[in-house]
């Protein structure tokens, strides 16, 4: 006979096993947000003496709902603003989306890893853990912030909710609180990916003298239901201003993804998905990808967009139209700055000085001028 910590036989733990197991139901149930990772820590304290007790566990973690947290309860109707009855929040589902995200290693495998979580996370259960519930993302205007949040919706086959922190912001600030309190609880009754856009616009730093009480309220609030996020359900937030956020911010979330502006390579992958079926020359992607040093994907996606409407209306080549669109890009530049990316691309890319001058218009006098300076060795041997 087995005997547990007290000596009680074999039949007294298998009971004490199904209330174990009866208890876990009920208590998930009614959603007490502190019953999961209790359960986590006795399916682990089982898993190898008694399999089967970590094994339920699992089971029911898994696939129970997702609940509010704490006492307060809202209408499955979608929240709107009590003054104007506009809808607080934008939602999707399914959610669709043209192209994947771009980008770089370090954002891709945080981006991966959430998905791989919320899609399986079964041997996350086995291990006492639980999925990833709260993300930042971090990154300039334009870099795939939010097209991140869809694909990880889509991916995860869920709604995705979208709040948009500035423009619930109310010329009475108590109202704002009470708005995203409502959102929030709204969220929290959906297995959905809630993200939460320009933090920064509600979340600033407490210790600015500019900010007033009230705001500085509505921080704290935030912060308490970001720390109460239920497990199985997604939250993400996205700033262009990091420097903006309270300190107390960065601690809240599990994960932080960064965003950085695309590099030479992700701008050609980028602007190759923009321009769909066009037929454009390889050296004409390559002298984009180095003209556009510094942009975001979506200033990218603004030029090839226009490019393609110059070539559509009259009928002209999509590469001239490239180069009337990146010829108005070097036009905003000043002149110095212009023959050194001029001579940049006939260096790295290749492009001969006539191509170079229809591109940037830069004379080929210049353009010599600054080729001698960079690479005196091959001022005069760019095609002539």
């Amino acid at each position: 006979m087995v005997s547990d910590v007290n000596g009680s036989g074999l039949d007294e733990v298998d009971a004490l096993a199904r209330d174990l197991v009866q208890v876990a139901r009920l208590a998930l149930s009614g959603g007490g947000h502190e019953t999961s990772p209790v359960l986590r820590r006795i399916a682990r304290r089982y898993r190898e003496s008694r399999p089967e007790i970590t094994s339920a566990l699992i089971e029911l973690l898994r696939e129970s709902p997702v609940r509010s947290v704490g006492t307060r309860m809202t209408s499955v109707t979608q929240p709107v603003d009590n003054d104007s009855r506009l809808p607080l929040v934008r939602e999707e589902y399914p959610v669709v989306i043209s192209v994947d995200p771009i980008l770089g290693p370090e954002a891709q495998a945080a981006l991966y890893q959430l998905a791989r979580e919320h899609s399986d996370p079964t041997r996350l259960l086995k291990a006492g853990l639980a999925p990833t519930r709260t993300a930042l993302f971090v990154g300039p205007p334009g870099v795939g912030k939010t097209l991140s949040a869809r694909w990880l919706a889509r991916t995860l086959d869920r709604r995705l909710i979208v709040l948009d922190l500035a423009s619930v912001m109310s010329s009475f600030l108590g109202r704002t609180g009470v708005n995203v309190r409502r959102v929030l609880d709204y969220a929290k009754e959906k297995q959905c990916v809630l993200l939460l856009d320009e933090l920064d616009a509600v979340a600033k730093r407490r210790d600015d003298a500019t900010e007033i009480g009230e705001l500085k309220r509505l921080v704290t609030v935030l912060l308490q239901e970001i720390d109460m996020w239920p497990e199985g359900s997604l939250l993400l937030a996205a700033t262009n201003h990091a420097d903006l956020l309270d300190p107390a911010v960065w601690r809240r979330f599990e994960t932080i993804v960064e965003f950085p502006l695309p590099d030479e390579a992700g701008r050609a992958t980028a602007m190759r998905n923009y321009l769909d079926d066009q037929t454009v020359s390889d050296e004409m992607i390559r002298t984009l990808a180095a003209t556009y040093q510094g942009a975001s994907f979506g200033e990218l996606e603004r030029a090839v967009m226009r490019a393609r409407r110059i070539a559509a209306m009259d009928s002209a080549s999509t590469d001239d139209a490239l180069i009337s669109v990146a010829r108005d890009r070097f036009q905003r530049m000043p002149t110095s700055e212009r023959g050194q990316l001029a001579a940049m691309l006939m260096r790295q890319v290749g492009i001969s000085q006539r191509k170079a001058h229809e591109i940037t218009g830069v004379s080929r006098d210049t353009l010599r001028k600054y080729a001698s300076m960079q690479d005196p060795t091959n001022a005069e041997t760019k095609g002539k």
